[in-house]
């Protein structure tokens, strides 16, 4: 039997999580004057923090997910691709950290804005 009637504990549970996040922004946002204190955190993000949130972003449900799918549907190839994408990003993020940091910008784009611009 299928139940119609609207589950009440997961839409109040939807609407909590949606103000919880909307608390969250509204209180970030008020931190935040400018760029800077926008794309970096007013540099006060230490390097073990740094270090935790790439981590998380690697090794998030849908990367898992993916690289777990990939390796099922084309066996070793796939294993082969999740092994590039691991060896690949962080050279990546080095080769583009530098140029970032030295221009004082925050995006890739706005590098290749300036250094195109004439």
């Amino acid at each position: 039997m299928t139940s119609t009637e609207p589950n009440f504990i997961a839409i109040l549970g939807f609407f909590l999580f949606i103000g919880v996040s909307l608390g969250i922004t509204w209180v970030a946002a008020r931190r935040t004057r400018n760029a800077e204190q926008f794309y970096a955190a007013g540099r006060t993000v230490t390097g073990f923090q740094n270090g935790l949130a790439l981590a998380g972003d690697y090794m998030s449900a849908a990367s898992f997910l993916g690289i777990a799918g990939l390796v099922a549907l084309s066996g070793y190839d796939g294993l082969i691709y999740s092994i590039g994408f691991l060896v690949g990003w962080p050279v990546v993020m080095f080769l583009i950290a530098e140029p970032l940091r030295n221009l004082g910008k925050y995006t890739f784009a706005d590098v290749v804005a300036f250094r195109l611009r004439q």
